[in-house]
């Protein structure tokens, strides 16, 4: 069901979703969080489609705020719309687009929408604030999400992330690593058990994973790492490999095509492995697990990218996405 309030208020949004409520059966039952999805006008459904997928593993209140450019001219007014049922997920999905001075505050525009006593989660699929935090959504989030990819510079996102972080605060671009750590970790935990003397990274010029998965390396092995970039194939970006040196020969884990990596071991036969660049919906349901501070994310992003040499070119084509 889907629910258009033309011209409305936050008041008369919150009264609506009691009395949908009322009519419909209890829908905020079971709802055990709040995500606030911070976009541009025009720029809603993707981010939408992918929390409602979210949701069937994490039941919640969805409140899309958008807004457009910062036009004072423009007249103040809100519109909302309100999604329950097939049109929402397993969630609810309030729509709240806002024009003129009536976008300025956002913190105003959701306080009164929020679920009682539930926590809630900030999400910018696209451009985030300097300082999320900061920002009239950050304020009242116990975590910040941010995409760097997602910008028009995503190394300079990265870079202001590292400067502006606070304990809450992640990103999808460590979010992306998640198959990547598991799987370096499943061959490190193989024998032979000798210790990694140096780890080469290297993926296109424009990916901030490869820069995350370089630093988290170094920090977990102690070891200097070596972080390449080189060009874009195909329009395709992200990580394209790594290599684990040890005394016996190094292990290689390449992606070589789309959603396919090879791994590459010593004395062993080579392997073809499933790893794909992950979707907006995992990356979120991912994210929705932990509601406390990611406290890894936060000791790399803090003191592992600072630490990075300056990535050199390699002579290596970019094939798929990370």
């Amino acid at each position: 069901m889907i629910v258009d309030l033309p011209n409305t208020t936050t008041s008369a949004i919150s009264k609506t979703l009691v009395k949908i409520r009322e009519e419909g059966g209890a829908v905020a039952l079971g709802r055990v969080l709040t995500l606030i999805i911070t976009t541009n006008l025009g720029e809603e459904e993707e981010a939408i489609e992918a929390a409602n997928e979210a949701s069937r593993e994490h039941p919640m209140r969805i409140i899309v705020v958008s807004t457009g450019p910062d036009d004072k001219k423009a007249e103040a007014r809100v519109d909302a719309q309100i999604r329950v049922g097939g049109d929402a997920g397993a969630g609810e999905v309030v729509v709240v687009k806002a024009y003129g001075a009536a976008a300025s505050d956002q913190e105003s525009l959701v306080t009164g929408l929020l679920l009682p006593d539930a926590p809630v989660v900030a999400w910018w699929p696209g451009a985030a604030p300097a300082a999320v935090s900061q920002s009239p959504v950050g304020r009242i989030a116990h975590r910040r999400i941010t995409d760097a990819a997602a910008s028009s510079n995503p190394l300079k996102a990265l870079a202001t992330i590292t400067e502006s972080y606070r304990p809450g605060d992640t990103d999808f671009a460590w979010t992306r690593l998640t198959l990547w750590r598991a799987q370096l970790a499943a061959v490190l935990d193989q024998p032979p058990f000798e210790p990694v003397t140096g780890v080469e990274v290297h993926g296109t010029a424009d990916s901030p994973s490869t820069v995350l998965l370089a630093a988290w390396l170094q920090q977990a092995l102690q070891v200097p790492v070596t972080l390449g970039v080189s060009g874009k194939s195909h329009g395709s970006s992200g990580i394209q490999g790594v290599k684990l040196i040890r005394k016996s020969g190094a292990i290689e884990l390449e992606r070589t095509m789309a959603n396919i990596a090879t791994l590459v071991q010593p004395n062993q036969p080579t392997h073809d492995l499933s790893l794909p660049r992950r979707g907006l919906r995992d990356c979120l349901a991912e994210e929705l697990r932990r509601l406390d501070p990611d406290d890894l994310f936060g000791e790399v992003i803090v003191n592992g990218v600072g630490k990075l040499g300056k990535p050199g070119r390699v002579k290596r084509a970019a094939k798929t996405k990370a």
